[in-house]
């Protein structure tokens, strides 16, 4: 067989195998057809009952999340009236169990808030809102009645113990039990605080009152009673502290009243102003920021104004006090004691800084620092004051004996005080001047104030009618300046040169005196001899007549014992100076007088009753003058 035979043969077979192939595929697509449309038939006739089953399902879940509602519900209200049973009952006795209720309540609230879809639930509602009303209430009377009980002043006795052993007041001392405020230091002695020194706040509140006090605050204030809270916290804490001041002895004294005062009744309640401002501020004032810093924890700025409140009244007794001084009328005395304020208020300057930081508390610091600045510009105008007053003193009352003049001592003593506030004075200085140094400041006030004491001497000196007791007074009162510089600070800060020019002005003044006191008694020694210019007679007793040299020596008689007379009545109260001077006159005087005597004496002893006119050899005048400038009155001398 050909091969196209064969592949004709192949051709046919394939085109039969198709057409099988495609009778089979018509065959099938026609039972598919008939598949198709008893398979929708058959879900048309199922679909009412998938309907039915799908609503079955959602019912049951339905039902389901409804019993489970009410199932929650119920645990609410069984929880509504656990809590509503603790809270019957009050707080006093568990107050952490009644606090636990009143926030179970608040959660039951909330609930039932997002749950208004259920018809019993308003009521509810309304029944939970009522009952933590009063709740909150009870809450409220709990938080005044723990203060009120806890809330008693401090001792001082409890206050002294808090003290650095430095400030506290002498266990023996005589007033040791009577008024709290005379154990304070007076002004003037205040101990100066170091940096040593302990201070420990006393416990305002019992520890274990703290929490329960804490808990009670964030409820109150978590319920909108802030105010009420405050209200209460102010009205028992602020009475505490203001009590505890006024067992210590603190008063509300005003510019009026300070002007009242006499200067010592004053100058011992300044003394306790300055332990009063210590034991506040680094005792009390810490304390209570400690107790309302835990009671408000967390609670701003509602524990800032509180704690603003509560210490508000008393800050304003203390600094009110210091102000009042500050402003009454100046007077010298009072420097010190301002002094002492001054520094005290820049002592506490960084604590009030710190326990006043909020800005609640701004008042008080502006105030505090308000009376620093005006104790300071009060003790420059004193300053000032006392350099003019010193130069102006118009005391009219002369020193008879011509001693040391009250004023005189009392301005030394008033700049030695003042050297023992270098650093205060220095601040001062800084304050009013920037340029230079506060040292070199110090010192050329020091020395305008010497000099206004010197030029007011000179004018006092002028008082006295004798010439020579004028030079004795300045003499007495320069070097006693001159004397009291050199043993005080004063010394560094005037220096060398200032004493040394001030020596000489000590000597100047002596050798005034003794030209003026002795010139004319001296001229009784000298005789001129006949027929020569001047001068003492060297030549011998020739050519004097007896009674030239018989009223020579009577001359020098009276005028020695008037000398005496008056002179011993003066006085030179420093040993050193007075022996010098005594010797500086008995060596211009003895020569003088033992030369005349060992030349005319003979000329009188010759004659009759030479002891009328010869009274004294130099021993007598050496003796004699050895009394002189001892401040012995008239009786005295006679004795």
């Amino acid at each position: 067989m050909g091969t196209i035979e064969i592949l004709s043969q192949k051709a046919i077979f394939l085109r039969e195998s198709l057409q099988k192939s495609q009778a089979n595929t018509d065959e099938m697509v026609a039972i598919l057809g008939s598949f198709d449309n008893r398979l929708s038939a058959l879900e048309e006739a199922m679909r009412p009952t998938q309907v039915r089953t799908h609503a079955i399902r959602t019912a049951h879940e339905t039902i389901d999340k409804t019993i489970k509602s009410a199932h929650f519900i119920l645990e609410q209200y069984d929880l509504s009236r656990k809590a509503e049973a603790k809270i019957l009952r009050g707080p006093h006795e568990d107050l952490e169990s009644y606090i636990e209720a009143v926030d179970q309540l608040r959660n039951n609230i909330k609930f039932f808030t997002s749950n208004k879809g259920f018809k019993t639930i308003d009521g509810a509602l309304k029944h939970d809102n009522s009952l933590l009303a009063k709740a909150i209430v009870k809450l409220e009377e709990e938080f005044k009645q723990l203060l009120s009980n806890y809330s008693v002043p401090v001792e001082p006795d409890r206050l002294f113990d808090c003290l650095p052993t430095t400030l506290r007041p002498s266990a023996d001392s005589p007033h040791h039990h009577g008024d709290p405020s005379e154990k304070v230091p007076s002004a003037g002695n205040q101990p100066k605080n170091s940096e040593t020194d302990v201070y420990i706040p006393p416990t305002l509140l019992p520890p274990r009152i703290i929490p329960l006090l804490r808990s009670l605050s964030q409820q109150l204030v978590q319920a909108g009673y802030q105010s009420q809270c405050s209200k209460i916290y102010w009205e028992y804490r602020s009475s505490a502290l203001e009590q505890s001041l006024r067992k210590l002895g603190v008063e509300k004294l005003n510019k009026d009243d300070v002007q009242k005062m006499q200067w010592e009744v004053l100058e011992a309640k300044i003394g306790n102003w300055i332990h009063f401002m210590r034991i506040a501020v680094k005792l009390l004032f810490v304390g209570e920021k400690k107790v309302c810093d835990q009671i408000f924890d967390g609670l701003e700025p509602h524990r800032e104004l509180c704690f603003a409140e509560v210490t508000g009244n008393s800050v304003s007794i203390l600094l009110s006090f210091g102000d009042a001084i500050a402003r009454s009328k100046r007077s010298p005395e009072k420097l010190f004691v301002i002094l002492d304020m001054y520094e005290v208020m820049r002592e506490l300057h960084s604590e009030i800084q710190d326990i006043f930081i909020s800005k609640s508390c701004l008042e008080m610091r502006e105030t505090a620092m308000s009376l620093t600045k005006r104790l300071s510009q009060t003790a420059q105008e004193i300053f000032g004051d006392f350099e003019e007053a010193v130069e102006k003193d118009v005391t009219k009352s002369a020193v008879l004996d011509g001693t040391v003049h009250p004023l005189t001592s009392y301005v030394i003593n008033y700049v030695k005080f003042l050297f023992d506030y270098q650093a205060t004075l220095r601040q001062l200085f800084q304050e009013v001047e920037t340029k230079g140094e506060s040292s070199s400041q110090l010192g050329a006030v020091t020395a305008r104030i010497m000099q206004a004491l010197q030029n007011n001497l000179d004018g006092k000196a002028k008082q006295y009618k004798d010439p020579s007791l004028t030079y004795l007074f300045l003499m007495n009162n320069v070097h006693y300046i001159v004397k009291s510089v050199r043993k005080s600070e004063a010394n560094d800060f005037l220096g060398d040169d200032w004493v040394q020019r001030h020596r000489r002005v000590v000597q100047q003044h002596a050798n005034q005196y003794k030209r003026v006191a002795w010139a004319k008694i001296l001229q009784t020694l000298t005789i001129q001899s006949p027929g020569s210019g001047s001068g003492t007679d060297t030549s011998g007793s020739s050519g004097v007549s007896r009674v030239t040299v018989k009223e020579r020596f009577k001359s020098f008689n009276l005028q020695f014992e008037d000398l005496h007379q008056r002179q011993s009545q003066w006085t030179v109260p420093d040993q050193e100076l007075r022996e010098s001077l005594r010797l500086s006159v008995a060596e211009i005087l003895l020569p003088a007088y033992r030369s005349f005597h060992k030349r005319y004496g003979p000329l009188i002893d010759s004659g009759k009753n030479p002891q009328k006119y010869i009274k004294y050899v130099p021993e007598d005048l050496d003796r004699m003058l050895a009394e002189f400038f001892d401040g012995k009155t008239w009786n005295e001398q006679k004795r």
